[in-house]
């Protein structure tokens, strides 16, 4: 399959995770029932399972591990942070303002594990201080 369609899923299915957590955090604050449904706890789990196979097959077509490209590393170690925040915010069982710290600061996650994209810089946009 050719770079640039993989490519092309794989941030597609960025925007789609991002989108969709951004709008579950929300609402889950906001105590909407909906965010309990069959359709929220299910849909993240398949967009977020294409941005995956899609990172892996991007990685083993450009041939780079986190061994050998330490910018792969930061950023998948950020993103057991996001999942770990992220559980935290979408979970109920904590008070709101648990959560609502959980999810800004998940959203400052993804937004550094981005940046760790764009510059292949390990350190990101912290690299810019």
């Amino acid at each position: 399959m050719d770079y640039w369609l993989i490519k092309t899923v794989h941030q597609t299915a960025v925007v789609l995770s991002i989108t969709g957590f951004f709008v579950r955090g929300l609402a889950s604050l906001l105590s909407a029932g909906w965010v309990r449904g069959r359709l929220a706890k299910t849909l993240p789990h398949l967009i977020d399972s294409v941005l995956l196979v899609a990172a892996l097959w991007l990685a083993w077509t450009l041939r780079i591990t986190p061994g050998n490209a330490p910018w792969l590393l930061a950023k998948l170690a950020g993103l057991l942070v996001y999942i770990a925040l992220g559980v935290v915010a979408l979970r109920p069982g904590r008070s709101v303002a648990v959560r609502a710290g959980a999810w800004v600061a998940a959203l400052g996650v993804f937004g550094w594990i981005v940046s760790v994209a764009i510059t292949k810089n390990p350190f990101g946009f912290l690299a810019w201080s």
